[in-house]
């Protein structure tokens, strides 16, 4: 049997959402299959991170944002099971992860939301999920405008600092992130305001955020207008943008970035088409001759509805052995990829 018996319940879920009444539309006939659909969150999931347990990746977790007031964390094992949980939370957005944070003098792995209701940021170590932020952390202090949302994490190679970067619901047309560095408060970890970066054109909403650690990118989408591309480190001292693709054949909506590592320095960027149910490919590497050159070279359906965030490794894991992409969907859920069905139909090497 493909799919263990608790996931029947998800994966009823699913057939019931291809309905052509359902919201988000039909599923394309020819879609690729979860290997697995996650047990329900509460009230409506929206944004998954993959922690790899580094002792043992068959113990690796999936942590997902349940977006509503009262809502919080899930944390499922590999097969999609709700093996843990944190609730009551003031509306939880989007979810990042970083490894070997140096907390009251020992390294730990962290997992970072946005709490938009309380315009702050929440941390909680892994696996145990304990709060480790004094009750939350505030952003955007001083602004009119604040409701944060996205999230994403940089950890620069040649020191190991921790980098914050916090995405809102609207904002200026230019400084619409801010970046915080991470720091150990005695005990507690806090953010420092570093950087105010990035364009917005006003038009909807930017909600997901990605950095490319070894590469040292940032890119975020710009909801039905592309996706930006900035340089991570703020030492660098360059808030140039630096590319704005993806700018056609969307339906409407981007959405959710995932950034899969092929080798150190090629891959792929997988941005969700969220009302055509399907994620545009776009190389990681750029073009041959331009770096900053993103062009579309792939589009692949999926069977779910409307996903807003999604992650993805290249890590081998159980039943994943070239790695896992996980997709937020409607049915307050999460589907688990197999990347060689998504390489498959992309017609990727």
């Amino acid at each position: 049997m493909k799919y263990p018996p608790f996931l029947w319940i998800g994966l009823a879920v699913l057939l019931a959402a291809c309905n052509n009444e359902k919201k988000g539309g039909t599923i394309a006939p020819d879609a690729i299959k979860p290997v697995a659909v996650t047990e329900p969150v509460e009230f409506d999931t929206d944004d998954p991170a993959i922690w790899i347990n580094k002792q043992d990746t068959t113990k690796s977790l999936i942590i997902g944002t349940d977006k509503e007031t009262g809502g919080g964390l899930y944390v499922y094992d590999l097969q999609g099971k709700i093996v843990n949980k944190v609730t009551g939370l003031k509306r939880p957005n989007n979810i990042d992860i970083a490894y070997d944070v140096l907390l009251n003098g020992r390294r730990v792995d962290i997992a970072l939301t946005t709490e938009r209701e309380a315009n702050a940021v929440r941390i909680y170590t892994i696996p145990d999920f304990k709060p480790v932020d004094g009750g939350g952390i505030p952003v955007f202090e001083g602004e009119q405008q604040r409701d944060p949302m996205g999230i994403a994490v940089y950890t620069r190679p040649s020191d190991s600092a921790v980098f914050v970067i916090v995405g809102r619901k609207t904002g200026p047309a230019d400084g619409y992130l801010w970046q915080y560095r991470l720091t150990d408060k005695g005990g507690k970890l806090g953010l420092d305001l570093v950087r105010k970066f990035g364009k917005y054109s006003g038009k909807k909403e930017i909600e997901a955020i990605a950095v490319d650690n070894k590469l040292g990118f940032i890119y975020y989408s710009d909801e039905q207008v592309g996706v930006h591309k900035y340089y991570a480190d703020p030492a660098m001292n360059n808030n140039e943008e630096l590319a704005l693709f993806g700018t056609t054949g969307f339906t409407s909506d981007h959405e959710g970035i995932s950034i899969y590592q092929s080798t150190d320095s090629t891959g792929y960027i997988l941005v969700s088409n969220q009302q055509d149910n399907s994620f545009m490919i776009f190389p990681r590497e750029g073009a041959r001759d331009n770096k900053n050159n993103h062009p579309l070279i792939g589009k692949v359906p999926v069977s779910t509805l409307e996903s807003d965030g999604s992650e993805v490794t290249a890590i081998p894991l159980p039943n994943y052995p070239n790695g896992l992409f996980v997709a937020m969907s409607n049915g307050k859920v999460f589907h688990y990829y197999d990347w060689r069905d998504i390489a498959k139909k992309a017609g990727l090497k």
